[in-house]
Formats: structure tokens, sequence, C-alpha cells
């Protein structure tokens, strides 16, 4: 596996958020996959995970804008840990353009056909040190 493979999973990911293609996006996913919808906010398997990302788009005013800077992945077996700096681009309320930029962090882990699959998104990253969390087992 190369870095590339991981970022080119998340750049189609990334393209079904922007297009709000939510059965694409899900095939990225873990069946027991977390998202950290925000501090304090996590959606556990992918029917919560696609119901968040449908909340969010509706946030967003349905103008979500999801690409990726730099990145660096790494790989321990059939895990890695993928660091990317996350832009998100959409329009407030008012149709004011709204910039975001967060440092994310993936976990991805092999499944059983030797596909990555996303296993913990969390696109706040180090932002959450410091946040309440949930208990989640």
């Amino acid at each position: 596996m190369s870095a590339h493979e991981l970022t080119r999973i998340i750049k189609a990911a990334d393209a079904a958020i922007t297009a709000e293609d939510f059965d694409t996006l899900m095939a990225i996913y873990a069946d027991d996959a977390m998202l950290v919808v925000k501090p304090g906010m996590v959606a556990m398997g992918k029917e919560q995970i696609r119901r968040a990302f449908v909340a969010i788009a509706e946030h967003f005013n349905h103008s979500m804008n999801v690409s990726q800077g730099e990145t660096v992945v790494l790989e321990n077996g059939e895990t890695a840990l993928v660091i990317m700096e996350t832009v998100l681009n959409s329009l407030d309320a008012k149709g004011t353009a709204v910039a975001t930029t967060r440092r994310a962090t993936y976990v991805f882990r092999k499944g059983p056909e030797g596909n990555w699959l996303c296993a913990i998104d969390n696109s706040y990253g180090t932002d959450l040190l410091g946040a309440e969390l949930p208990s989640v087992n």
C-alpha cells in the first residue's frame, strides 16, 4: 500500500461528500466505523454515519466543498493512521463564503477483502483535546 492509495480513497470520499452521494460515501466506511460529528458527538456504524452526513449537508446549506491538503500516512500491517489538512468551503445561512481548515486524523484498516476501510473519521484531529467526549463502548 502506498500513501497514494489512501489519498485516492479520501479524495473519492471528499467528492462524494461534496456531491451528497452518501451511497458511494458509505462504501469507504467499515461497518463498525466511528465518525466524530463534532466535539462531544459521535456517530457509530454506517447507518448513524449516513444520517450524520445528511444532517451535516443541511447544516452547511448543501454547499459543502471538501478537499485535502498536506498528508501523512503511517501504515503498520493492516492498519493506517492518516493525518491530513482538511479544507471545508461552504456558504453560511446568509450566503457568505466560509472556509475552515482542520488537521484531521483518520484510522483505516483492511477489510475482509483486503480493501482499506475507514474505521475512525475525526476531521477535528487534535482539536478534541480538552473537549468533553461521550463515552463509547
